[in-house]
């Protein structure tokens, strides 16, 4: 989806190696006034090295960056109007709550009055008045990295940017302090972009995604553009759960051993034979004990459950789906035509499904029962396999 704002910063043709290693690979975006944009991606994808090279901390290879229209590439940290938090603080552990948050101001050389009107504010804002006299290792993790969020701010900068700012904070402060965090860029235009490996912290915070995979751009747009339409496997499977079946397009469906799954309206042009990808949430699953009742045109067939597991808001359940077992009638005449990419997966393929807590009620189950699986909905991807890949994955989080 295309940001209708004006781009505050703009990312052109970035590329960056650290000897004969690749870091980033001809990487572009932009970033409106007031949007959250979040760069999501795994270790060594090249997320903070995008982030210091915005911030002016490392120098690209080749490509531009803009601020505000502004090519930046001559200016140093100081003059780019950015405020940064880190992971780690980067607290003045001498000064106070309040003298690290007036760092900036001095620095800038801000009257005194001024300042202390703006330390005062901040410290308001971040809800530590009571701590201004305090040093940095008087204060919990979270209330250390709400001065680092003050400091960044104190100045208002044009830009934040942050790098993993709620990692090293224990899941309830985390939880806390992000959406504390999101609620305050929701009321200014200031743009902001986060770097996180944390999946679930991208979906609440972020505008939009990018999700960076060996320096390179595998797919940008809005949380759920990214969780329900990815592009390819990484995105899917790197976002969330994913169940990925690899099977055969035959006689326009999908084959999977001796199942034929109908198309959906959105499939791709494909050649017969072609090795194509499956690929499905595990909320996406829909079960049942009659293959009449699964309310999908969607139908995989029969699966045997081999595990039932209870996550608190949700059931989680392990089930084998049965390729060479008789399917539906429409289905089940002539012989089995081998149909997978190859037969590792000959005695069926492991799904898993989650079920909320009123439909695992509704219909119980336990290890060793038989029912029948079906869709809400897929992607159909093409398929160019390795002599490794074998015929089913689960990527479960």
């Amino acid at each position: 989806m295309q940001n209708d704002k004006q781009a505050a910063i703009q990312i052109v043709n970035l590329s960056k190696s650290f000897g004969n290693q690749k870091i980033l690979d001809n990487v572009s975006f932009e970033i409106a006034s007031g949007e959250v944009l979040v760069v999501l991606g795994p270790s060594g994808s090249g997320k903070t090295t995008l982030l210091r090279i915005i911030a002016g901390l490392e120098t690209p290879d080749s490509g531009a960056v803009h601020l505000h229209g502004q090519e930046a590439h001559l200016l140093p940290p100081q003059m780019r109007q950015l405020g940064v938090v880190f992971q780690e603080h980067a607290l003045f552990q001498r000064k106070t709550v309040e003298q690290n948050i007036a760092f900036g101001l001095e620095t800038r050389r801000v009257h005194k009055p001024e300042a202390l009107e703006t330390v005062d504010e901040m410290l308001g804002l971040i809800g530590l008045r009571d701590h201004r006299n305090k040093f940095p290792a008087q204060l919990s993790g979270g209330q250390r990295q709400r001065v680092a969020l003050a400091r960044a701010l104190a100045f208002k900068p044009e830009g934040l940017l942050f790098d993993e700012p709620f990692s090293a904070l224990d899941a309830v402060t985390r939880l806390e302090l992000r959406r504390e965090v999101r609620s305050l860029l929701r009321n200014s235009e200031i743009p902001a972009m986060f770097i996180t490996h944390d999946q679930e912290e991208a979906l609440e915070l972020a505008d939009r995604i990018i999700v960076l995979n060996r320096g390179r751009i595998e797919q940008i747009g809005t949380p759920f553009e990214l969780y329900n339409h990815p592009q390819n496997e990484f995105v899917a499977t790197f976002l969330g759960a994913a169940n990925v079946l690899l099977g055969r397009w035959v006689e326009g469906k999908v084959a999977l051993g001796r199942i034929r799954l109908r198309a959906t309206p959105d499939a791709p042009l494909l050649f017969e034979r072609q090795p194509v990808k499956v690929m499905f949430r595990p909320e996406d699953v829909v079960i049942n004990f009659q293959s009449q009742l699964l309310d999908t045109p969607y139908v995989l067939g029969r699966a045997v459950v081999e595990e039932v597991s209870y996550i608190g808001h949700s059931e989680r359940l392990l089930v084998r789906l049965m390729l060479w077992s008789p399917q539906l009638a429409e289905f089940s005449t002539g012989s089995p035509q081998l149909s997978l990419v190859d037969e590792s997966y000959g005695e069926g393929f492991p799904l898993v499904i989650t079920r909320n807590k009123w439909d695992a009620t509704e219909m119980e189950l336990s290890s060793g029962d038989a029912v029948v699986v079906g869709l809400k909905g897929y992607r159909l991807l093409p398929h160019y396999p390795l002599r490794s890949e074998s015929g089913a994955k689960v990527f479960a989080r």
